[in-house]
């Protein structure tokens, strides 16, 4: 088991709260050993499952997890020993992160086709990678901390932020 194999269990008991996990599957369908064999992580919550808590709880700790649960990739929770998840904290780290990212991407070329590349500046374009990983995961845990702060709704500002795509023609 990896550092992030039960991310989404961690996240559902704290959606769960005080509720029962008898009385909290009644609510999306399914018995009391189903939700947990979730929250153990000895089972995947299903895609429908997760879209309908996530609908109704609007816990952004638990669609990062959801998120991550069903790619293996993309921003994480950040829930570790050395991170301060206080939002003036954590404005600070995503502006360092954002700022790292913006000088790698400035100093790294793109203009060679890759058979072109040499092991000096590949080495470069994966570090500028990396920064920009650190920024995006700082980003995700910035808009987390945030909304839930300010009682913005999480999946409210996506669903604004995909109309926008959608208005703006960068997506059907």
């Amino acid at each position: 088991m990896n550092a992030t194999s039960n991310l989404v269990g961690e996240a559902l008991k704290e959606v769960r709260g005080d509720e029962t996990q008898l009385h909290f599957g009644f609510d999306f369908g399914v018995g009391r050993e189903a939700i947990s064999k979730y929250e153990n992580g000895r089972a995947k919550v299903p895609a429908d499952i997760s879209k309908s808590i996530v609908d109704k709880y609007d816990d952004p700790k638990f669609a990062l997890a959801v998120q991550h649960q069903y790619t293996g990739t993309g921003p994480i929770w950040l829930n570790g020993p050395n991170v301060d998840l206080h939002r003036c904290s954590v404005r600070e780290k995503t502006i360092e992160e954002l700022e790292e990212a913006i000088v790698s991407i400035k100093k790294t070329s793109l203009s060679k086709p890759k058979e072109a590349i040499n092991p000096y500046e590949k080495k470069n374009m994966m570090d500028m990678i990396e920064e920009a990983v650190e920024a995006a995961t700082a980003l995700a845990n910035f808009i987390a901390v945030t909304t839930e702060h300010l009682g913005i709704s999480y999946t409210g500002v996506w669903t604004s932020h995909y109309q926008y795509l959608q208005k703006a023609g960068f997506i059907k």
